[in-house]
């Protein structure tokens, strides 16, 4: 869910209204196996994606059964962070999505958020890597979005396609799909 989200509502954007918008899925592997066993194929390997070719990162959260942290927290996920931020491109997460941008260091001193049930354990973590911890559903410093459990994803997915074609063409499109 907090991967497809991205999917549906930029293809609602392109393909009902017209606008510019593409969602590109990408993988250490061609057929990533997403939290509950679903095999998914990618288009594109990471290591093969390139800042500069793309407009915005979306980083869907996980779980640890499924592999999520090692990948996550490989340097390869940190320097594509890095190099999307360093670029002045969005950057956007669900959940848990908000450990990997924090780890690699570009959310330190910054306001964000993640995954706030099981007693704010993974709050805490986020804490640990210098981020000002907000307890709040959405959270958006300097083009990076954070949220703090998959319910949130819709909303995420609405913030960062308003940073890419602007408030009222998201409005138009988050009306279409019943949101507003």
């Amino acid at each position: 869910m907090e991967a497809s989200v991205f999917i549906d509502v930029m293809g609602w954007a392109k393909i009902d209204h017209g606008h510019d918008v593409q969602v590109v899925t990408c993988g250490f592997q061609k057929t990533v196996v997403s939290a509950f066993g679903l095999p998914v194929t990618v288009d594109v390997l990471l290591k093969d994606v390139r800042a500069e070719d793309y407009d915005a990162l979306a980083i869907p959260g996980g779980f640890a059964e499924y592999g999520f942290y090692e990948e996550a927290f490989s340097d390869e996920t940190a320097q594509l962070i890095r190099c999307f931020h360093r670029q002045g491109k969005w950057i956007a997460s669900v959940c848990v999505g908000a450990l990997p941008i924090a780890w690699s260091g570009i959310l330190k001193g910054k306001k964000a958020t993640t995954y706030h049930l099981n007693g704010g354990l993974r709050q805490k973590q986020l804490a640990e890597y210098g981020v000002e911890v907000v307890n709040e559903p959405v959270v958006c410093t300097d083009r990076i979005i954070t949220s703090y459990c998959p319910q949130t994803a819709p909303e995420v997915a609405f913030v960062l396609l308003e940073g890419l074609i602007g408030r009222e063409p998201m409005l138009v499109v988050k009306t279409a799909m019943g949101f507003v």
